[in-house]
């Protein structure tokens, strides 16, 4: 029978034992852990382990806020999953507990927003599942960790990238697996940015890839990610088969994700209506190849419900007074047109309801810097995204000018955009002085990715905005295309705030930790009324 949950312990009976500090326990263990005799869920077991529900897919947590996060795990059966934190790994002082049941309707994942947390704490969380049945037998326990949103000025570290398993390139544990993901994880984040590309759902993998050093890529190989992703079964093995890899579930224990989409979550370069699907349409018009697919995403992620917005993936997170995260999506809301100069017909790639949700989050904002994580880059010509070419702005180009323009007119600074998706990495700086566009203030965008997928090399900005290319590394033109992750050109960004000075530095990685190129920026003064920032007056 299992033990019970919930046990409050005080630290004044003298046997108050000391918390493990942050960075020991990031670098203690690359996995999660089970954790047995501090009690209430590390009772002793009474049943052998087939008897008892486990945790199928390891933990994780994302969404976090200054006194609140989700917890995610997946059961292997009908169970209730239970969890209990601590500001101390000993777990000898209980904060919140809570539980909630992992059904199969949801493929028994199941997650909590964890509430009543003190902000700017290390927080250590750990799960089990408990059978139904009377007895209430438990499973192991899995312990994780994440860092709650400071609720003064300090100093912030945050990772972000993109791209995960594409291309055919998938797990080979030979060669170390999903490597950047212990590297990530050895920069010791407060939190990671999926910039989109979780999974490639139109990537099937096949056991054995021909690299061009002659020498063999060996994926491990599922039923579900064998093929083509149409069935809902299909699409949420895309995330386990993602999730057998101990790279990414050690990363997913101690760092939460805030979470983006973009397009292989469903298939290549898919739009909400009329992207190709032998599976039909509902009566709407709407592709069930994409609802199937939203489903999966929201089972898989630790994003949180908004009952009144179900489904909704843009949202603001904000992580203290230097940071607020403004998480786009370009994929839900755009139209179904090919982004084509030739093509007149109306266009937009945020839509007017999330558009001015932007605007108005960003005025509102009192953070000194305002990210814009967008599943997208606004100045890489192609035909699936935002740039036409050079010239004054077209097509989808007009909703990335009405919201700069907004931001000009409105006093908004320090913005600064973050995304993955073009499978190389690189810094771009954009300067009204060099655009055709010009009613805006100067801002960065950095590129980072892939994670885990084929690189690819540098694609040709257009002057619309005035982009000027300050670094970029991909493949030459002699390594060709879709180069395998075993070549190293592999990449993540990181960004420090400093508490003091509130400098932002952006840093561009790669698989071996290697730092590529950095740059700092200062912030600047806000322009609106009454937001003046304290050190510049």
């Amino acid at each position: 029978m299992a033990g019970p949950l919930y046990q409050r312990r005080s630290s004044s009976s003298g046997h108050a034992k000391q918390g493990l500090t942050r960075r020991k326990f990031l670098v203690r263990s690359a996995s999660t852990v089970a954790l047995a005799g501090v009690g209430g869920l590390a009772r002793p077991y009474l049943s052998r382990a087939a008897d008892r529900p486990q945790i199928a897919c390891g933990v994780q947590s994302g969404d976090l806020s200054g006194n609140s996060a989700v917890v995610w795990a997946r059961a292997d059966r009908p169970a209730r999953m239970q969890v209990e934190c601590s500001t101390v790994e000993s777990f000898w002082t209980i904060i919140p507990a809570a539980s909630a049941d992992a059904l199969p309707d949801r493929d028994f994942t199941s997650k909590l927003l964890l509430e009543g947390l003190p902000p700017g704490q290390d927080i250590f969380y750990r799960v089990r599942f408990v059978d139904f049945g009377e007895g209430g037998v438990a499973g192991e326990t899995q312990v994780g960790h994440f860092r709650t949103a400071p609720a003064e000025k300090k100093s912030i570290s945050f990772v972000w990238s993109g791209d995960t398993a594409g291309q055919g390139w998938g797990i080979d544990p030979a060669r170390g697996g999903m490597r950047i993901y212990r590297t990530m994880l050895q920069n010791r984040p407060d939190f990671f940015i999926h910039s989109g590309d979780h999974i490639y759902a139109d990537c099937p993998v096949q056991p054995e890839l021909k690299l061009p050093n002659g020498q063999t890529w060996r994926n491990i190989v599922i039923e579900e990610k064998s093929v083509v992703a149409h069935s809902l079964a299909q699409f949420r093995g895309n995330y386990k088969y993602n999730l057998l890899d101990d790279n990414l579930r050690a990363f997913n224990a101690q760092v939460p994700m805030l979470a983006q989409w973009d397009d292989h979550e469903v298939t290549n370069d898919w739009a909400p209506i009329g992207t190709a699907d032998e599976t039909g349409y509902a009566e709407d018009g709407t592709s069930r190849l994409v609802a199937r697919a939203a489903r999966a995403f929201h089972e898989f992620m630790p994003i949180r419900e908004l009952p009144a917005q179900a489904g909704r993936i843009y949202r603001k997170v904000s992580y203290g007074p230097l940071l607020d995260v403004f998480l786009i999506d370009m994929r839900s809301y755009r139209d179904s047109s090919w982004n084509k100069g030739e093509d007149r017909s109306g266009c937009f790639i945020l839509g007017s309801a999330q558009l001015a949700w932007l605007k108005r989050e960003l005025a509102a904002s009192d953070a000194t810097w305002k990210v814009i994580a967008a599943d997208m880059p606004i100045g890489l010509i192609s035909e699936d995204a935002i740039a036409l070419g050079n010239g004054p702005p077209e097509r989808r180009e007009c909703e990335i000018a009405d919201l700069l323009s907004f931001m000009k007119q409105a006093g908004v600074r320090n913005t600064v955009w973050l995304t993955a998706d073009m499978h190389y990495t690189a810094a771009h700086h954009y300067d009204p002085n060099r655009a055709v566009f010009q009613e805006f203030e100067p801002f960065w965008e950095f590129v980072s990715g892939p994670l885990h997928a084929g690189t690819w090399g540098p694609a040709e900005l257009d002057n619309t905005f005035g982009p000027a290319v300050m670094f970029q590394k991909g493949c030459s033109a002699e390594q060709g295309e879709n180069l395998a992750p075993c070549f190293g050109l592999q990449f993540f960004g990181r960004v420090d705030i400093d508490g003091q000075s509130e400098v932002m530095t952006v840093t561009l990685k790669d698989v071996d930790n290697s730092a590529l190129w950095s740059v700092d920026i200062e912030p600047r003064p806000d322009a609106r009324p009454g937001r003046m920032l304290a050190h510049h007056i």
